[in-house]
């Protein structure tokens, strides 16, 4: 089912009511658990998955090290089952990079083994994808099970 955004936009002088309509991606597990209530402001960096994600058998270990609630989770892959890869929800990422396995002056951290996510600024990514994020999460947490598209 499409997700509907409605905004105005103005067009030839006046304004006019647009309707996106956007695909949601249901989230599968393994999931994040952890709390509703840490994003207060949009981070400074973004938890971005790269092409080196092998979805670690289904068992990844970042989704563990994550403390938001569904802001990582399994995608499978269509076209080679039952393989997959994990995704983050860039608008319950709260930037603290306990997912990833690089740390200060090239140090090993717990987290990604095969160095697959990349912390990535903010407004960079908007910029890349044409996508302004909310500062806060635009969906109550009982919603958080799909995500839009264009936030992944």
């Amino acid at each position: 089912m499409p997700y509907h955004n409605v905004f105005t936009a103005p067009a030839a002088g006046f304004e006019k009511e647009v309707i996106m309509s956007t695909v949601l991606i249901e989230k599968r597990a393994p999931m994040s658990h952890g709390r509703t209530d840490l994003r207060k402001r949009k981070p400074k960096l973004l938890a971005v998955i790269n092409e080196n994600c092998t979805g670690c058998a289904g068992t990844p270990v970042c989704v563990e090290y994550c403390p938001v609630e569904a802001c990582m989770f399994w995608v499978p892959d269509e076209e080679h089952p039952p393989f997959g890869r994990i995704e983050v929800d860039k608008t319950l990422c709260i930037g603290c990079a306990k997912c990833t396995s690089k740390g200060p002056d090239g140090t090993f951290l717990d987290g990604c083994p095969w160095d697959a996510i990349d912390m990535v600024p903010t407004e960079e990514w908007e910029r890349r994808h044409g996508v302004r994020l909310p500062d806060t999460p635009d969906r109550p947490p009982a919603e958080w099970r799909v995500v839009p598209a264009e936030y992944v």
